[in-house]
């Protein structure tokens, strides 16, 4: 299968790999690897409401993860913090101020993991759903690494065949595959979109 032409923007086969859901980092993961690349999987993700769907989550990426014999961090989930976080921007749709400040969010948390533990290189699985903004995402993984030094590899990782493998790793390892980005509003929005 032909692959996109992604080049890393530093000499290292260490990165970290801030995950959303095993659907979206499978593929990613698979493509690292096969290019000598080891990512430690980095779960950060308080944005996913209720909790047991943060879990279930959470435990497709370890199950993938332990498969391959790489290395997850499964950092804190502090909901209410989130909600702190986003506050005032509960109405915003999708692909809104929410979703940037939530990214801003998730991915300064990985940063931060990244640089107190020697990674030079961040990327992250939501570059790959193609319903979020790939520009947002790559402003808060920017914004992100500024404050820490640590290399922001944005990345699109929907080229290059990398969606179609994904549809079929996620056939091929039976995943979990949510219907909603995450979050209590996300759901909220979903619910709308499909009212009648």
């Amino acid at each position: 299968m032909k692959r996109a032409p992604i080049q890393i923007p530093y000499a290292t086969n260490r990165v970290l790999l801030h995950t959303c859901c095993a659907p979206c980092s499978s593929a990613i993961i698979e493509w690292m690897m096969q290019n000598g690349i080891t990512p430690t999987i980095y779960y950060y993700n308080p944005n996913i409401y209720p909790e047991h769907e943060y879990e279930v989550r959470k435990q497709e990426c370890m199950r993938y993860a332990k498969a391959l014999g790489l290395q997850q961090v499964d950092a804190e989930y502090d909901h209410a913090d989130w909600k702190c976080g986003v506050k005032g921007l509960e109405k915003e749709p999708e692909r809104g101020l929410r979703c940037l400040e939530c990214f801003k969010m998730r991915l300064l948390h990985a940063a931060r993991y990244a640089q107190a533990n020697g990674y030079k290189v961040l990327t992250t699985t939501l570059a790959s759903s193609r319903w979020k903004s790939l520009e947002q995402i790559n402003e808060a993984g920017e914004w992100a690494c500024a404050q820490t030094g640590v290399i922001w590899w944005g990345q699109n990782w929907r080229v290059g065949g990398l969606q179609e493998r994904r549809n079929a790793l996620l056939k091929e390892n039976n995943f979990y595959n949510q219907t909603y980005c995450g979050c209590e509003f996300s759901i909220r929005q979903k619910d709308e979109d499909t009212t009648p």
